[in-house]
């Protein structure tokens, strides 16, 4: 165990240390002026950054991935698709209305909507579209056409939002299908769809284990847009400085932000585990051994997530604002800034982790960890570089959303369908807590100094969570690409030698 451990620990330690070298970097540069008490608890901050992403990657080792993937197996084999998509629904708004990362974004816009109306709404489509995932699965449906007609809805919805003055909550309606996608809910629905997958079986099961992410990530988008359409009244956006101060959560306010941090972890996994306890006793008869090994990674997780989320809270999120506001004054270093931050930050996103693995594990190595951490750098480095400008430009989103996922959906014409499964799996999962508690505040800081008011805020800032989740769809789908020419050209540079080769040779037979 302890072997397992540090394992994490140096994993997690490659991860952390570029983004710190580069804050620590600019700091030390007249771009940016951090004060002493910034960079000592950004530093801290990094430290506990790397023990909480130690602990939580062993704890979904430990846990969250078998409790899916016995979920998952154990329905599928009772052969009662409806007991296993009602059980699929109910998860899934479990697992969404828990979510950090969710509960972050409603408060951000409680003046608008109702905190409780946004996570349920958000829920449910995560839950019916989850319960869609699973139907997939089992009647072995084409992924790229579901995602395509669903992305073609969209767009639909984003045009009518716009035609009707709406279009302030775009980039927060597809920011809510990037956050639902966070630590709890990765390993565990990726698992789920792993376990129901194997216990169907088939020719095609590793590539329709891969899926799920990508069609959860939907539903939240369009629940939302189908919320915003039938409501009435305005959004705003009204700057909080002391959310982004170091000052605000030292002293007796640490405390204060631990506890909630630790209430939120505590009652995201206290559903997913009662729920699993439930179906324990009624369905599933997990042995107890490994029962207890589920038990001590629910601690473990718990642990790690407490860990991580509050060194987010307490040092990067301040931080990153602060970056914001510096690089701002030099537009084009922005630009630059945010592609190379973009590059390491996705490292540090746990939930990354657990899909690489995965990903590696059900190829047997056809797609490596290090060719998926490559793809998704590249494509979270283009993303914010991208962001970064539009912040600048001050254009919509939808400019840059439309052409994006009309490029990716026409690469999954030409690409094997697992790598288009990834793909799209990959953009939920790297759009993680450190993307809304880092980046998230990076753009919000940039935008204060460029725009100004609250309202551009709100249009210019919000959205980059969505990019985030676009451009890994792009780049995994060019990976997919490269390997078929390369498989191409090295079967025909094999079938070249065969001809050359002398066939003229005495062959005996012993």
């Amino acid at each position: 165990m302890f072997k397992t451990f540090f394992e994490k620990l140096h994993e997690a330690f490659s991860s952390v240390l570029p983004v710190t070298l580069i804050v620590l970097i600019l700091s030390f540069t007249p771009l940016v002026e951090l004060s002493t008490k910034e960079l000592v608890v950004f530093v801290i901050s990094a430290v506990f950054l790397i023990a909480g992403i130690g602990l939580f990657n062993l704890g979904a080792d430990l846990a969250m991935t078998p409790m899916g993937e016995h979920v998952g197996s154990g329905l599928a084999k009772s052969r009662k698709l409806q007991l296993l998509a009602s059980v699929c629904f109910v998860m899934g708004v479990l697992i969404t209305v828990a979510e950090p990362d969710l509960s972050v974004l409603a408060e951000q816009v409680k003046q608008a909507i109702h905190p409780v109306l946004l996570v349920v709404t958000i829920g449910v489509g995560v839950g019916i579209f989850l319960l869609l995932s699973i139907i997939k699965i089992v009647f072995k449906m084409d992924l790229s056409t579901i995602i395509i007609f669903f992305y073609l809805v969209l767009f639909m919805l984003g045009m009518l939002m716009v035609s009707m003055g709406k279009e302030i909550f775009v980039p927060l309606a597809f920011d809510s299908g990037g956050v639902t996608t966070g630590p709890i809910t990765v390993p565990f629905i990726m698992a789920l769809g792993v376990g129901v997958a194997g216990a169907i079986g088939g020719k095609h099961a590793n590539e329709n284990s891969f899926g799920l992410i990508a069609l959860c990530s939907v539903g939240p988008i369009l629940a939302l847009m189908g919320l915003i359409l039938f409501s009435k009244g305005g959004l705003t956006f009204t700057l909080e400085p002391d959310a982004y101060s170091v000052d605000a959560n030292l002293g007796l306010n640490f405390i204060f932000t631990v506890l909630t941090v630790a209430r939120e972890v505590f009652v995201a996994l206290a559903l997913i585990v009662a729920f699993f306890v439930v179906l324990q006793l009624f369905a599933l008869r997990v042995s107890w051994s490994r029962l207890i090994q589920v038990g001590f990674g629910i601690c473990y997780t718990f642990a790690g997530l407490l860990i991580f989320l509050t060194a987010v809270k307490v040092g990067f999120m301040p931080v990153g604002f602060s970056l914001g506001c510096a690089l701002a004054k030099s537009p084009h270093i922005l630009v630059a800034a945010g592609f190379v931050i973009g590059m390491v930050v996705v490292l540090a996103e746990p939930a990354v982790h657990v899909l690489n693995r995965q990903v590696e594990e059900i190829t047997g190595g056809l797609v490596t960890k290090r060719s998926m951490l490559v793809a998704l750098s590249i494509g979270v480095g283009v993303s914010i570089g991208l962001s970064m400008f539009r912040i600048y430009m001050g254009f919509p989103l939808i400019y840059y959303l439309i052409p994006g996922y009309f490029v990716s959906l026409g690469l999954s014409f030409f690409v094997p369908k697992l790598y288009t499964a990834i793909a799209f799996d990959s953009g939920g999962v790297a759009s993680g807590p450190l993307t809304s508690s880092f980046i998230l505040p990076l753009s919000i800081g940039a935008c204060t100094v460029i725009h100004g008011g609250d309202d551009s805020i709100l249009s210019y800032a919000f959205g980059i969570v969505a990019m985030v989740a676009m451009t890994p769809l792009i780049t995994i789908q060019i990976l997919g690409f490269k390997a078929i020419v390369s498989r191409f050209f090295r079967n025909r540079t094999m079938m070249r030698r065969i001809q050359d080769a002398d066939d003229e040779q005495i062959i005996d037979f012993v």
